[in-house]
């Protein structure tokens, strides 16, 4: 059975499915490897109930593939699974920077100003997987500020394989002011009230990772479907 902590914040089937999610997409567990429903329970101290249906989500996201006769195999990107999440969520997103410019409440500007500083100090000193995290922190604090945080989760399972590409390319291109700078203008943006350049400016944003997406290919062909 999981430890009482890992029940905290959901039940033992979320927590097993999280973790193996966030390996996924941090490149820990790479495209081919087999994992076994076994170790996994062993390794995290649960069931294998709870493992068997994290691996069962995963599945139904195209992270895992799971075969009768091979077991479950961690499958490659998806580029049309990218193309579309990422459509979706700009859509999306795009309409909430919008409505964040009729204004944000004190402890929306709190937290995305606290987010920026830790950053630029991630520029310095920070590792990739730490760049990602606050990346996804900023966002995922525009969706709160606009009251749509079950939007933001639903996403965010979505954008599982995006997520990966967004991973590869931070991991890749060790370039990270682009990054902050562009989350650095949205904030401006909408601090102004300026909903016509917020929108520009996260869409440039969301498309950041679709230009360098040919050199990744190219980079780690074994990667991609």
């Amino acid at each position: 059975m999981a430890n009482l902590s890992t029940r905290v914040n959901g039940s033992t089937r979320e927590y097993v499915y999280n973790i193996i999610r966030d390996q996924i997409v941090n490149w820990k567990l790479e495209p081919g490897l087999k994992i076994s429903e076994k170790e996994v329970a062993q390794s995290l101290n649960v069931s294998r109930t709870p493992v068997r249906e994290a691996f069962l989500q995963l599945a139904q996201e195209e992270l895992v593939g799971i075969y009768p006769q091979s077991g479950t195999i961690i499958l490659k990107i998806d580029l049309d699974h990218v193309k579309e999440a990422r459509f979706v969520r700009e859509k999306i997103e795009r309409a909430v920077v919008v409505e964040l410019c009729n204004g944000m409440n004190e402890d929306t500007i709190f937290q995305l100003e606290t987010n920026l500083t830790m950053q630029k100090l991630c520029l310095e000193k920070g590792t990739h997987q730490r760049m990602f995290e606050l990346d996804e922190e900023f966002h995922r604090i525009l969706f709160e500020g606009v009251n749509m945080k079950r939007t933001w989760i639903y996403l965010r399972q979505m954008n599982s394989h995006f997520d990966r590409l967004r991973v590869l390319r931070i991991a890749s291109n060790t370039d990270w002011e682009v990054v902050v700078s562009q989350h650095e203008e949205i904030y401006k943006c909408i601090s102004e009230k300026n909903a016509v350049a917020a929108d520009k400016a996260i869409e440039k944003h969301l498309n950041l990772v679709v230009f360098e997406t040919a050199e990744l290919k190219e980079r780690y062909p074994d990667y991609f479907k």
